[in-house]
């Protein structure tokens, strides 16, 4: 005898709607890097409607992503099932396919996959950690910005914040002037003492033989972990730091990939120690679980750019992932517009939050109403 098994009624949810926005959010201070400056963020925020309930998702982009989503992408997913998020991932990268699937593209694609998958997880009534599949509970994050256009006190008062609330890791910017980076790397590991690891990230700004003499001058302070020595372009030139730099500095980069393939040639390459990648870049979070697998078989360490909030399920869900960039910008925005926008413990670690469904988040649509871009 049969036995009929009732299908839950969200199992056939389909996308009834839509809605895009971008909001440009200033800085608290003037910020810059090795290579640029900055003043203020966007992010772009979709919301997805289906099966009586609505998936959040959002991407740090410029505002023509979110055109992008109103003319194409919003019709490609429309009427398609919130289950199937791999086949609507699929359409949505072959209905970019002659605009260019890196850049505005990837970010587009990315902000509605991530809502997608929130939505699916809210129909389950799940949260997203526990529908990827946990391989932990948490994950480690490194306090992230100590930009160059920072004063030394105020770099110092920035990471030594981290350090305070447990935060064993924290990363700064250099590559505006040789000479004065030494010196605030200094400034720094006087700052936070001897037993936290001090980052450093130069966003691409040396050539090769500046970004070696100044690997070999930092290496004093104790520095770990050097992002983007050179040009994340130049394979060539991230190889030879990693093969020439101090043995305890690891040579990180990649959080400019948009698709699989530019992470398989970086680690085809050998250019990194760790590879870093932005599911508000590389096409949402089903991107980023592809380049989870990837490091898996090349077997090397996986570390999330940016966007804490958006990173910590599909984090969780992976084992070779290392820890999460806690950015003070992203930081900043999603405590600012999302609620229940995670917080790190006193361990260091971002854990998700398992009495919420999906990503775990509210979006705080009046707070962000004013920065609204029309």
């Amino acid at each position: 005898m049969r036995t009929t098994v009732e299908r839950p009624p969200g199992l056939d949810a389909k996308v009834d709607n839509v809605t895009v926005n971008a909001y440009s959010i200033p800085t608290d201070a003037p910020e810059a890097d090795g290579t640029f400056e900055w003043r203020q963020t966007t992010i772009v925020v979709v919301e997805i409607e289906g099966g009586g309930r609505r998936g959040l998702g959002y991407t740090y982009t410029d505002a023509a992503a979110a055109t992008l989503i109103r003319r194409t992408l919003s019709g490609v997913i429309r009427e398609r099932s919130v289950m199937d998020v791999p086949a609507v991932w699929i359409a949505m990268a072959r209905a970019v396919r002659n605009m260019g699937r890196p850049g505005i593209a990837a970010t587009a694609i990315a902000a509605v996959d991530a809502a997608l998958w929130d939505l699916k997880s809210k129909l389950l009534d799940v949260p997203l950690a526990t529908l990827l599949g946990a391989a932990r509970g948490g994950i480690e994050v490194y306090g992230s910005g100590g930009f160059t256009s920072y004063s030394i006190g105020a770099l110092q008062d920035q990471l030594t914040g981290w350090i305070d609330a447990g935060i064993s890791r924290v990363k700064m910017k250099i590559g505006r002037d040789a000479r004065a980076d030494v010196a605030r790397v200094k400034a720094a590991r006087d700052a936070i003492g001897g037993a936290a690891e001090l980052f450093v990230d130069a966003n691409g700004a040396y050539d090769r033989k500046r970004a070696l003499a100044v690997a070999d001058a930092i290496a004093p302070f104790g520095v770990t972990w050097f992002e983007e020595p050179v040009s994340s372009d130049d394979l060539e030139g991230l190889r030879l730091m990693r093969d020439r730099s101090p043995a305890r500095m690891e040579i990180a980069a990649g959080e400019y990939g948009y698709d699989i393939f530019y992470f398989r040639r970086m680690l085809e390459a050998g250019a990194v120690d760790v590879l870093q990648a932005d599911a508000t870049r590389c096409a949402g979070i089903t991107g980023f679980l592809q380049v989870g697998a990837l490091c898996d078989a090349f077997a090397v360490p996986l570390s999330a750019h940016t966007a804490p909030s958006l990173h910590v399920a599909p984090c969780c869900a992976l084992g070779r992932v290392r820890h999460i960039e806690y950015f003070h910008d992203h930081v900043r925005i999603e405590q600012m517009l999302f609620d229940g926008a995670p917080q790190p413990r006193a361990d260091g670690c971002l854990y998700p939050d398992l009495s919420r469904p999906g990503l775990g988040l509210e979006f705080k649509r009046a707070d962000a109403t004013p920065f609204e871009v029309r």
